[in-house]
């Protein structure tokens, strides 16, 4: 079955659009970003929240963006204070509780609580099929509630409730967001998989890690076919 022919559930349950969402920009080109002390978490929620509140109910973006956001924890240090700093996946942003809906049928691959400051708190990565080959898809930053809720190898309608985002309490300490990300080859991996790269490590990433645009339900961000 070809992706054009899938039909994907909705990741937050609702098409997101103009009207419910807005682009947000986590680059190190955004300028207002400087300002912004990222160990601060009450600053940057409030950076990344300013226009959801009152005005949209979700924030998105970031697939290959390159981001300073991540000297903010020793998680992403590869050597002698270089960081990674180039995003895997799609983030969308909103409150805390906010339900993950599963976007086509699968199971269970594996799941974990990846504990500390930056990482991704409570993961689960789902397999799934398509185009005769298994692809992965990961939701980092869920709630702990949800680890008492998944078992390995469970079947996974398209559509089902997967989880919730989690507070930062329990999601490594970032305002509360989805990061999703597609995987084609684990590596052996379970329950985690990087979720940001080193700009050298770029190419071989990006190839295993497609654009995960088409799976999410958006209309604002730009179709890719892979």
């Amino acid at each position: 079955m070809t992706e054009k022919a899938l039909s994907f559930h909705p990741l937050m349950g609702e098409l997101l659009h103009e009207n419910n969402t807005i682009r947000i920009d986590l680059s190190n080109s955004n300028f207002y970003l400087r300002k912004i002390n990222l160990m601060d978490l009450n600053a940057f929620t409030d950076f990344v929240f300013q226009d959801l509140n009152n005005k949209f109910k979700y924030a998105i973006g970031g697939y290959g963006e390159n981001r300073a956001i991540y000297a903010r924890s020793q998680v992403f240090n590869m050597r002698d204070s270089v960081f990674r700093n180039i995003h895997l996946g799609i983030d969308i942003w909103s409150i805390s509780g906010t339900p993950i809906f599963c976007p086509l049928e699968g199971k269970i691959h594996s799941f974990q609580d990846n504990i500390g400051f930056g990482n991704y708190g409570p993961t689960l990565i789902l397999e799934h099929q398509l185009k005769g080959k298994s692809i992965y898809s990961l939701y980092g930053h869920l709630s702990r509630t949800d680890l008492k809720t998944w078992e390995m190898d469970a079947n996974l309608k398209k559509g089902q409730i997967i989880g919730h985002l989690g507070t930062p309490d329990e999601n490594g300490a970032w305002p509360p967001h989805l990061h999703f990300q597609l995987i084609n080859d684990l590596e052996n991996n379970k329950g985690d998989y990087p979720g940001v790269c080193g700009e050298v490590e770029n190419p071989l990433y990006l190839k295993n890690c497609p654009n995960p645009n088409n799976w999410i339900g958006c209309t604002l961000l730009a179709s890719i076919n892979y």
